[in-house]
This record gives structure tokens, sequence and C-alpha cells, in this order.
């Protein structure tokens, strides 16, 4: 940036590119706005950068010292460092999500995540958060190795990843940002309360409250997602006037790509719901197993019988001996 032979390529790596300025009707002001190309690639991985140092940071000042005042052990570590990773992700992009949503209107207007498709202009916070948000779960793939993962989290954990990569840039590069944006706050929302939930239950293994509230709104998120999901493609899209593919404008909408973006949704649903019933049945077996070992633990006291108290020579508590005769009858009649 300080020479100027290289800042015009630096700042295509700093600054969000293909601005585009609009007058509308309704506002005698020129609005800028903005656009997806290829120069976004370098944008994205400027702050691929960035989201690499931002996480080391997290982890040296704030992590570690929370896991050595801990002491927990190796596995409870690793989904220590993942979950406090993720919970600083997940409410930064939640209340940065909000106010997009507020200040956007997506809320007010259902109809607004479909109607005037294409929808090729972005304004300035959209464009940017979408952009941070695919440098992150970018950069979520080469910190397995500077984290040194275990093998066995791996393949979890590039699941989710991949997914997100998948879904979030789906909806960037096929114009679907104002429907990616509200079905992402409120499952930001959800994944936030089940990885805080998860970093209270390191440090105190009774407080195992925040995970019921997760198991209600995880299903109520899913809910929503496949009825948003279902009235964009299903009945939005699908009856507006501009029908077609072109890649020039921007359009996809078409019956083919309609229905591979809900099919695309729909397993993801079905997938993430199969993982939260097996988490629950499993969470469940053990709490079964943990109140079978109780009752095993704690035995009832034995009480003694009639025989075995008659056996002893005692009756109603006074001891009677086993013949008619006293020891010193017997001894008597010995001499």
């Amino acid at each position: 940036m300080i020479l100027q032979v290289t800042a015009k390529f630096a700042i295509m790596f700093i600054t969000v590119q293909y601005n585009v300025t609009q007058t509308l009707d309704d506002r005698p002001e020129p609005s800028v706005h903005y656009q997806y190309g290829p120069k976004d690639i370098a944008t994205v991985f400027f702050y691929l950068l960035i989201a690499v140092i931002l996480h080391a940071l997290i982890q040296e000042y704030v992590l570690d010292k929370i896991n050595r005042r801990l002491h927990l052990s190796k596995t409870k570590h690793s989904k220590f460092n993942e979950s406090g990773q993720l919970a600083a992700f997940y409410l930064f992009s939640f209340v940065w999500g909000c106010s997009i949503l507020t200040a956007e209107e997506f809320v007010t207007n259902p109809t607004f995540l479909w109607e005037g498709y294409p929808h090729t202009h972005m304004a300035f916070q959209v464009k940017f958060f979408y952009i941070c948000q695919i440098a992150y779960w970018f950069h979520a793939l080469p910190e397995l190795y500077f984290q040194k993962v275990r093998k066995e989290d791996i393949p979890r954990q590039l699941y989710y990843i991949c997914l997100y990569i998948f879904h979030i840039t789906g909806a960037y590069v096929l114009n679907l940002h104002r429907l990616g944006l509200v079905l992402l706050v409120p499952h930001y929302l959800v994944e936030l309360l089940f990885h805080a939930s998860r970093l209270f239950y390191f440090s105190d293994e009774n407080k195992q409250k925040g995970f019921t509230l997760w198991a209600l709104l995880f299903v109520i998120a899913r809910l929503l997602t496949l009825t948003l999901s279902v009235l964009t493609f299903g009945f939005g899209l699908s009856r507006t006037d501009n029908q077609g593919f072109s890649l020039a404008q921007g359009n996809f909408n078409v019956l083919t790509v309609r229905m591979t973006c809900l099919s695309a949704i729909c397993l993801t649903q079905a997938w993430m719901m199969w993982k939260f019933i097996n988490f629950q049945l499993k969470k469940w077996r053990e709490q079964s197993q943990i109140q079978a070992s109780k009752k095993k633990a704690v035995s009832p006291k034995i009480k003694p019988s009639k025989k075995d108290s008659s056996r002893g020579g005692s009756a109603n508590g006074v001891m009677k001996p086993d013949d008619k005769t006293s020891p010193r009858a017997r001894k008597s009649k010995a001499s």
C-alpha cells in the first residue's frame, strides 16, 4: 500500500471489489452496491490470513490460560479449544448478521427473499459478511494441522467445515445471499448455545441445563430452515417473472438449480437431525448407566431372619441354655 507500483495490486486483497453506483427513484442520492467476481478470491485469501492470526490470539491469550486452570484431559482439551474458537466466531457472526437483517429489513417482509431475483447487487455489509464467512471456513482447513487435531476428530470436523464452505459459497455465487443470511443467523445462534454449554460443562460437569435449551432450539431451527427453503425455492422463485439461466446476468432461476439447492438443504438438515438423534440417544444411555451403577453401589441392609436369631439360644432378647440344667449343677454332679 505504501509503494505506488504495488498499491493497485495490494488494494485488490484488502478492499471489497466490484462496486456499482445506482440511483433509485425513492432516493435522490446515489447508493453504492457490490457484485461478486474473480477478484474476490484474493480478498478471501487476505482475510483467511487475518482469521489465522485472530485464531492464534484467541488460543494463546484466552483458551490456553483457561486450560491451565482446569487441568483437562487430552480429549477434553481438544474439544474445549474447538468449542472456544467456534463460540467466539458464532457470537461475532450472530451479532453482525442480526445488525444486517435489521438494516436491510429482510425479516419484516418474507417475500423479499425472492422478489427481484437475481439479487446481483449487495450492500457493503452483506458482501463483506460473506467474504469473512468464506475466509473463516477456509482458514479452518489449515488450522486442523496447526492445532494438531487428533486423527479421530479430523473426519468429524472436515464434514461440517466442507458443508459450511459448500452452502455459504453456493448462496454467494447463485445470488441467494438474502436467503443464506436469513438461514445462517438462527443456525449460528443454536451453534453458539451448544458450544457455550459445552464450555460450561467442561468447567463443571453439573452444568448441563444449556443442552436442554439447545436441543429445543435445534429442532426449531431445522424446521425453520426447511420451511423457508421450501417457501423460497418451491413457491417464490418458481412464480417470479424472471425465469431462465444466464451467467452474464447472474440468473440461475431454472427448475434444475432450484431442485438441486432444495435437495442439498434438505439432505443437510436430515443429516444434522440424524446426528442429533444419535447424540441424544448416546447421552440417554450414559445417564441410564450412571443411574444403574449408583443403584448397585447402594445395597439394602440385610435383616437377620428369625431362624438365625433362634439358633443363637435367645428368645425375646433373653439368652436360654441348651438344656434344663445349669453349668453349676452339671459340675456338682460330676464331682
